[in-house]
């Protein structure tokens, strides 16, 4: 047999599929909503290999045009490699509305974080 082999989905990606259908309903909902979208948001981007587009719930802090996501558990994770390291496109959701910006992923050790700088005119 010749051609790409799919990697199986582990415990972990199982689990993590999951929580990302429980929560983003929880996100948008009014008042649970108001609340979690403080600190949770969906963030929207296109594969760099599949050329796919991808929604997920990530955790995020904001300051200005400047919003930071953490990534827990990053080797067990593979959307933020889409922005390491030379970054491209995202779309964040931020007060009901998606913004356009630029996003780096940063890893440190095993620590990774993505930087995404908000379009100003988005």
């Amino acid at each position: 047999m010749t051609g790409a082999t799919i990697e199986p989905v582990n415990t972990f990606q199982q689990l993590a599929g999951v929580a990302n259908v429980v929560m983003r309903p929880l996100i948008s909902a009014p008042v649970v909503g108001r609340l979690l979208s403080k600190a949770i948001t969906d963030i929207t981007y296109v594969g760099r290999k599949s050329g796919r587009t991808f929604s997920i719930p990530v955790g995020y802090k904001r300051r200005g045009d400047q919003v930071t996501i953490g990534v827990a558990v990053p080797d067990r994770k593979g959307w933020w490699r889409n922005f390491y390291p030379d970054g491209g496109p995202i779309s964040i959701r931020l007060d009901g509305v998606d913004r356009p910006g630029h996003a780096v992923a940063h890893r440190k050790g095993g620590s990774v974080h993505v930087s995404v700088q908000l379009d100003p005119a988005g």
